[in-house]
Order: structure tokens, then C-alpha cells, then sequence
């Protein structure tokens, strides 16, 4: 009888890890859960209030279900990685102006570069996870993220910029599946987290308080600036730009007798630029750090796609176009709301992803016919 495969499931202590897991068992895989220990608080009391992927409830939750499912369970430590990749990066871009992702960051470098290494030298041959994805080998040869059966659960957006032999090693089981299907096979089989509320929350900024976050970080508090619009006339005082991001209208404190939005972010002059709802909508970015997945690249061609610039985004129908060396431009064929430099832009055919980079820079919708880039 052949060695069976094994798999090293990321079990969050939620319910679509845990039936990753038992799906895997199904499948004959030697399952191995493993959750990984990246909160950086020592202080048990932060630790166990600390929802999401990273407290003790996670691990302890994930731990009686590898229990009732019969698979060894390890805790593995990836704080250094998680501080690195995940807590600095957010607060160097949210100090520069810009709106990180912390989960695509976290995705890339935590839950598969480290977790994939140190599996491949304990004998795994797989990595796997409860994201709604799947993955699929192309018949180019290419490894690609399909999307899942179920819109509503679709995470191929955060999931973009893995690499070839990232995806080569990875099982995503329950991307097959709807969630109500999922939470029905663990109460089927009695396990504990069926009826877990999913996490929606940063991680690591449980109350959700960035900018607080940021401060009590770094020991310092931003520096308050002015809000200025797209002509630069100033309109009243600002908190901090790492308290904006663009789009946003609530929290502002500005009484202009009408709703206005944040348009842009300068942090080399710590202004604010507010405006009308219509000077949010850009119909161009420019991406950089590109991922490719389903195609190696675009060989200097344009090419259709749909293109989302957010989580929650449904795409919309654009042109790639690469630019340069490590740069992307999209051309979307209707103008889209907050266009926001730091996130990310995924490219599609269909169902699978592309690629996509990080959102760079972006054309104001009245300064198309000129060209003008904002940078």
C-alpha cells in the first residue's frame, strides 16, 4: 500500500477550516492541523479577547476539533513573520497615505510562504485552507485560483498573489461548497465551531480603531493637517491622514451643508483632499508589484478582463495594458467609485484570476481628457 499524501490544514478555529480538515480525511489525505500563533500581546487577557485567526479562543477551538477528528494538532509560531509582513507593512502604508490589505499580505507571506516552508520540511506535500477558492492547473500548464461555487463567499481577491509553486502544494476543499452546506456537514458530524460567526475584522485592530492602532505602535500621535480641495483652498482642520482613506464621507467633521467625500491623500504636504461624490469615480489606475497566475503575462498586448479594486467589489469590464517593467494599467469601460492607492487591483477571465498588483496611482475623473496621473 502506497505512503498516503499529507496535508498540513491551517485551522483558524473556525468552522470552514475544520471541515477542510474533515473533508481531507475523506479524501485519504494524512491530515496534519496546524494553527499558526501570530498575535504579538504576551498578556493572556488581550490574547483570549482577541477574535479572528490569531487568539487563544482560535486555538483552543481549533484544537477540539482536530480532536474529535482524530488528527495530530500543532500550534506553530509565526509572530516574527506576522510582525514583518503583516503589522509593519500596515503601518508603514497607512503613514504614507495609503490603504493596505493586510490579509493579502498576511496570505502571501504568513498562511503560505512560511506555513508551506516549514510543512515541506516536516513531509508534507500539501498546504491546505477553508478559503472559498479553488485551484485548478490550466491547460497552459499554469496553476490558477478559481472562483468558488458561491459568490457570496468568493475570497480569490485575497488570494491573488500567490506564486506557481505556492498553488502547486495547495488544497482549498471547501471552495466546492456553499456556506450553508459547510456549516451543515459540521453539525452533522457534532463538531464544535458549526455554528462560529464568521470573522469580518482586522485581526490584529479588534476594535477597529486604525489610526489608534497606529499611534500606540509607533508612540506617536499624526499630525493634524488641513483638508484642502482639488483647487487647494483650505476648508477646515484634519485628525491625521492615517484616519482617511479615500471614498470615505463619515468622520470628516466638516460642516459644508452637503455630504463630501475624500478624493485623495497627500501625505508629503499632510493634507486631506475633500470634494463632490463625482470626483471619487477614476476610470484608470496603474499597478505595480504584479502577481501573474493564469497567464504569464501579457507579452505586450492589450488585453480584456474584469478587474476588482476591492474585496466587496463585483468587477467591472476593463483593458490590461502592461506599461513598463512591474506595471500594469487598467482602463475601466465606466468610471469606479474610490479607486484607493495601496489595495489591490485582481484581473480576471471568467472565473480565474489572472493576476493583479497593488494599486499605485489613479486619473481623476476630470482629468481624463488631459491625461493628468495622480501619483
Amino acid at each position: 500500500m502506497g505512503r498516503k499524501e499529507k496535508v498540513v490544514v491551517g485551522m483558524s478555529g473556525g468552522v470552514d477550516s475544520s471541515v477542510a480538515a474533515w473533508l481531507l480525511l475523506e479524501q485519504g489525505y494524512d491530515v496534519v492541523g496546524v494553527t499558526m500563533q501570530i498575535w504579538q500581546e504576551e498578556s493572556g487577557d488581550v490574547q483570549a479577547e482577541n477574535g479572528g485567526c490569531c487568539g487563544l479562543s482560535a486555538v483552543e477551538d481549533a484544537r477540539r476539533v482536530a480532536w474529535e477528528l482524530g488528527i495530530p494538532y500543532y500550534v506553530m509560531n509565526f509572530r516574527d513573520e506576522f510582525r514583518t509582513h503583516v503589522i509593519d507593512y500596515f503601518i508603514s502604508e497607512y503613514t504614507r497615505g495609503r490603504t493596505p490589505n493586510p490579509c493579502i499580505a498576511c496570505n502571501r507571506y504568513v498562511k503560505w510562504e512560511s506555513l508551506l516552508a516549514r510543512s515541506l520540511e516536516i513531509g508534507a506535500d500539501y498546504i491546505a485552507t477553508g478559503h472559498y477558492a479553488r485551484v485548478e492547473r490550466l491547460a497552459n500548464g499554469r496553476y490558477a485560483v478559481r472562483s468558488s461555487v458561491t459568490a457570496a463567499k468568493d475570497q480569490t481577491y485575497a488570494l491573488y498573489s500567490l506564486t506557481q509553486e505556492q498553488l502547486a502544494h495547495t488544497l482549498m476543499p471547501v471552495g466546492q461548497y456553499h456556506k450553508e452546506e459547510i456549516r451543515a456537514m459540521a453539525e452533522r458530524l457534532g463538531l464544535p465551531v458549526a455554528h462560529k460567526r464568521d470573522s469580518q475584522e482586522i485581526c490584529f485592530v479588534p476594535d477597529q480603531d486604525y489610526a489608534g492602532f497606529i499611534s500606540r505602535s509607533t508612540g506617536m500621535a499624526p499630525a493634524e493637517g488641513n483638508f484642502v480641495d482639488s483647487r487647494g483652498r483650505v476648508l477646515g482642520r484634519h485628525k491625521g491622514i492615517t484616519h482617511y482613506t479615500v471614498g470615505q464621507r463619515k468622520g470628516l467633521g466638516l460642516s459644508m451643508g452637503h455630504p463630501v467625500f475624500v478624493s485623495e491623500l497627500r501625505p508629503d504636504t499632510n493634507e486631506v483632499v475633500v470634494g463632490e461624490e463625482e470626483e471619487v469615480f477614476s476610470s484608470e489606475l496603474i499597478c505595480d508589484h504584479i502577481n501573474w497566475m493564469a497567464v504569464g503575462g501579457l507579452q505586450g498586448q492589450p488585453r480584456r478582463a474584469s478587474a476588482k479594486i476591492r474585496y466587496a467589489h463585483k468587477g467591472a469590464a476593463c483593458e490590461l495594458l502592461e506599461i513598463g517593467p512591474d506595471l500594469v494599467r487598467v482602463r475601466f469601460d465606466e468610471p469606479q467609485r474610490a479607486i484607493t492607492p495601496g489595495q489591490a487591483a485582481v484581473f480576471y477571465d471568467g472565473e480565474y484570476v489572472l493576476g493583479g498588483g497593488t494599486i499605485r496611482e489613479r486619473t481623476f475623473q476630470n482629468q481624463l481628457a488631459g491625461g493628468g496621473i495622480v501619483r
